[in-house]
């Protein structure tokens, strides 16, 4: 508690040294300038290793960075790699000093932090309408805080159940016919748990995200809105409490779903029928071999939804080169160097059109459709606050302590006990 108390204290102190160092720039609009030739001078781009190949990235970057300079030759760029460990306290302590970078990745739990205090520049005044055409429409909602721009998306996931068709197969369903809704999820987990298997992996110890979100966005709810309405314990988002709580009380999930982190052994074993899975997981299965898979549509209650995370690019306001820097981030998220950047990293691009690198790769094709339906997890700067309290209300429920109802109620309590605190 100690470590995190003084972690929330330097970011306090971060926080007031950055607002103080942007205060004569975050109103920065674009230059008058006008012209390829009029923006010039230099600037530094975050990025993070996408990959385990840095040789592969550092030449991504070279032709990214090439197609820039075809447009702005003047504008000396540096790209510069650091980890993804300790990555917010990198930014906050570079930015508060004055000497971070002018362009960073952000995900969808960070950007709205860092927006509510002022720290990131607001792109709308650089945007044309065409800057804002192309993007699959679900990839824009992670990039926009109090009906501002902040960024421009790079990457998407979706994430779906994959089936391993063995079990489907041995539970008498078809595979060419895969659950669409609930309703036929809830019938074919019957099935699966009457021949011994589990229907679904969930790791319980793991990111809500991953685990309860996507049913109670399926539901019709909602967790936390940007003008801080409290959601969670919704008539909606109640029912996915009670989906969650009726898959373990009846054994259609592992026994062990309260605190899991994950359920591999399990599932690479043949003894669970499917998996919350994205991109990454076509990879596993196909170096694994071990059994046919099939990948099925998001499942669908009142609404067909599921989480998938954006990866964005944001400039901070107290960068030195606005104009450069808000291209760069117009430059690096348009179709092209979208290919240029998933054919490397193998995400799925948030503009329409770069979709076209999986043409010949059916899986991530398929998955490629789904990030219509993706959200990118609650979109709030107290996003990543609230979850545990969310996580340990689920935990109690499952452990029979609570009901859905009374989990929920205590997890609405504990959020806003959250959104009252400075």
């Amino acid at each position: 508690m100690k470590k995190k108390s003084q972690w929330l204290l330097i970011l306090m102190v971060a926080f007031s040294l950055i607002l103080a160092a942007c205060s004569d720039k975050s109103s920065s609009k674009p230059s008058d300038k006008k012209g390829k030739d009029k923006v010039d001078g230099e600037i530094t781009v975050w990025v993070h290793p996408y990959t385990s190949d840095a040789k592969k990235e550092e030449a991504m970057w070279k032709d990214i960075v090439a197609n820039y300079n075809k447009k702005f030759p003047d504008v000396k760029v540096n790209i510069e790699t650091i980890p993804w460990a300790n990555r917010d306290q990198k930014v906050l302590t570079a930015l508060a000093a004055n000497n971070g970078p002018d362009v960073f990745y952000a995900i969808p739990d960070q950007m709205p932090q860092y927006a509510d205090v002022g720290m990131l520049l607001d792109l709308d005044p650089y945007l044309k309408d065409e800057d804002r055409k192309g993007f699959v429409e679900s990839s824009l909602v992670a990039t926009k805080w109090k009906g501002k721009t902040y960024g421009l998306p790079i990457l998407q996931e979706a994430y779906t159940f994959f089936y391993n068709l063995d079990v489907v197969k041995a539970i008498g369903e078809d595979p060419a016919n895969l659950p669409k809704t609930w309703e036929e999820f809830d019938a074919w987990a019957a099935k699966a748990k009457a021949k011994d298997f589990y229907a679904l992996a969930y790791s319980g110890g793991g990111s809500m995200n991953g685990t309860i979100y996507p049913w109670i966005w399926q539901a019709g709810g909602g967790v936390v809105s940007e003008d801080n309405k409290v959601q969670i314990n919704s008539a909606d988002s109640v029912k996915a409490f009670e989906m969650v709580n009726k898959m373990y009380q009846n054994k259609y999930i592992p026994e062990d779903s309260i605190t899991a982190t994950n359920q591999n052994e399990l599932w690479f074993g043949g003894k669970i029928m499917a998996v919350l899975g994205s991109g990454i997981d076509v990879t596993m299965l196909k170096k694994e071999g071990k059994f046919d898979f099939a990948i099925g549509a998001p499942l669908k209650n009142k609404k067909q939804l599921t989480y998938g995370t954006t990866g964005m690019f944001v400039v901070p306001s107290n960068t030195d080169n606005p104009d450069a820097a808000a291209e760069f981030v117009k430059t690096i998220t348009n179709a092209e160097n979208q290919r240029i950047f998933n054919n490397v990293t193998q995400y799925i691009p948030t503009q329409e059109e770069a979709k076209d690198i999986f043409d010949s790769n059916a899986e991530m094709k398929q998955l490629s459709t789904y990030t219509q339906y993706a959200l990118p997890g609650v979109i709030h700067p107290k996003g990543r606050a609230i979850m545990p309290f969310i996580q340990a209300e689920v935990q109690s429920m499952m452990s029979g302590q609570k009901t859905p109802k009374e989990a929920a109620d205590a997890a609405a309590k504990k959020i806003e006990a959250e959104l009252a605190k400075p």
